[in-house]
């Protein structure tokens, strides 16, 4: 199944069954990170706060990063962390960490970047030990931001811990307060007749959660971008779709990889090959060889 938050899981357990028990801590974990969650929302800031932002050129930015975490097959449990860093407005991909992760925390609805944020957060401050001098500036996240049920999704979770400007790129739309993929939403796609046209994506409660971009001239299929954290929306559209040499902005699409992948727990070795290959794919690829598996759904 695909998550909440546009990122990909499988077999999630159902924290509604077993026992009784088990339903009193799944309910008190949900109250704990609701808490934690509104909190951290508070902390959200929806504009743009660097100066390269508010730039027509983005003038000032050098580092852009793209993180991504794909899970085994049929395994909720086992997963690869990445994070590649792109230069700008070159895209050339400078720095990359994969790592396989274990998730024991619960998948609960609303609260997946409790699972998920703290990997990807660590991939982040590993970069910052290790190779400061490519820090990104802002970081696209394979996943959504605003545009998620608590308003808060896993690019405004991840942005505020690490106080990154972070914007969320969803492949499949994530239809929540009223947003349906129905024949309505379906022509206006086809109405987006070239890279970086779009349409807003305004909920029920009247407030627009993210924008559907056609990214590039060569993919009729749109993204959706919502912001996460330290970016307006249209700013964080330009961004994505000067990152857009194909449907997926580079930061996420590309991955650095050796010929051989790296073993678990350890990040990919740097300097190495770059292979011009969909991150998602390539993170498949690397369970396969490390698991003889790999999840199949796509977001």
């Amino acid at each position: 199944m695909a998550s909440s938050d546009g990122c990909k899981i499988k077999d999630v357990p159902d924290t509604g069954g077993g026992s009784r028990a088990e339903t009193l801590i799944a309910e008190e974990l949900r109250e704990k990170w609701e808490r934690e969650q509104n909190e951290l929302k508070s902390k959200m800031i929806k504009a743009n706060s660097e100066s390269w932002e508010s730039s027509d050129d983005f003038d000032g930015l050098e580092y852009i990063g793209g993180v991504d975490l794909s899970f085994v097959k049929g395994d909720d449990v086992n997963a690869c962390a990445s994070l590649i860093v792109c230069s700008y407005p070159e895209l050339k991909v400078v720095y990359s960490d994969c790592t396989m992760v274990q998730l024991t925390a619960p998948y609960i609805p609303g609260f997946l970047a409790f699972r998920e944020v703290e990997f990807l957060a660590d991939c982040v401050h590993r970069l910052r030990k290790k190779k400061p001098e490519v820090s990104p500036q802002v970081i696209l996240v394979d996943g959504n931001g605003l545009l998620h049920p608590k308003k808060f999704g896993l690019a405004c979770h991840l942005g505020v811990v690490t106080d990154i400007p972070c914007i969320g790129v969803a492949k499949k739309l994530f239809q929540v307060d009223g947003l349906e993929k129905n024949s309505t939403h379906l022509e206006k796609i086809g109405q987006l007749k070239n890279g970086g046209d779009t349409f807003p994506l305004v909920g029920d409660s009247g407030q627009v959660l993210g924008m559907t971009l056609r990214s590039c001239n060569k993919s009729t299929n749109p993204v959706y971008v919502s912001i996460g954290h330290r970016i307006a929306l249209e700013t964080a559209v330009r961004l994505v779709h000067r990152c857009c040499k194909y449907r997926i902005p580079e930061p996420i699409r590309q991955f650095i990889s050796s010929h051989k992948p790296p073993k678990m727990g350890y990040s990919s070795p740097r300097g190495l090959a770059t292979l011009d290959i969909p991150a998602d794919i390539q993170s498949r690829e690397y369970l396969r060889q490390n698991f003889h598996s790999s999840n199949a759904d796509e977001d």
